[in-house]
């Protein structure tokens, strides 16, 4: 009994591997499964949230993840890659589909995005979230395929390579991907900016 007590503890510490947290929350195991959620819930909520500028659906997006991974565990292969890479894969595919749901009114959710950042009293700090503002919403009007590399690379700072493990493609493909992305990011705010030196001079 005390063995089999030494086991399971030392199963459900903080260095567990993925591979068995998930079989044992596929056991029934829900402190196993609150181990994992504490675990990746982050960079998968973070991913979402680049991807759609919307809080509520890079909620719902991070919910219907751990709900798949639990109902679809023999999906994910460990020699494959890590159970984060699988699971913003997952998240991935779920956006995605989000998104073709409500693309009809994706502007106005990219203007929401703005609007959710709170006032700021002084000048400076109101330059700087107008700023900041300005960039999500240009990365949000990013294609897919440009956004997700900047959330990766940019946002959160992935190498190249953990980037391409986590998209499935080659490094290459992150790099020349990002490339085209940061160009057009670039693109649109040097248009910007000569559209408020042209305001500028006619008042």
């Amino acid at each position: 009994m005390n063995g089999t007590g030494r086991v399971r503890k030392q199963q459900l510490s903080d260095q567990s591997s993925d591979s068995d947290l998930l079989r044992l929350s596929g056991n029934g195991n829900e402190d196993a499964f609150l181990l994992l959620y504490r675990r990746h819930q982050g960079a998968v909520f973070r991913f979402a949230l680049h991807m759609s500028g919307s809080p509520e659906i890079a909620e719902e997006v991070t919910q219907e993840v751990f709900l798949a991974m639990l109902a679809e565990k023999q999906r994910y292969i460990a020699e494959r890659g890590s159970l984060e890479c699988y699971l913003i894969g997952v998240a991935r595919n779920h956006v995605r589909r989000q998104l073709r749901a409500v693309r009809p009114v994706a502007a106005e959710q990219r203007e929401a995005v703005a609007s959710q950042l709170p006032k700021a009293g002084i000048l400076d700090e109101l330059c700087k979230k107008q700023e900041l503002r300005a960039l999500q919403i240009a990365i949000l009007r990013l294609p897919p395929k440009y956004r997700e590399v900047v959330a990766l690379c940019d946002l959160e700072g992935l190498s190249y390579a953990q980037a391409a493990q986590q998209l499935t493609c080659s490094v290459g493909t992150v790099r020349s991907r990002l490339h085209r992305a940061r160009n057009l990011l670039e693109a649109k705010f040097r248009r910007d900016e000569k559209l408020r030196m042209r305001e500028g001079c006619s008042v």
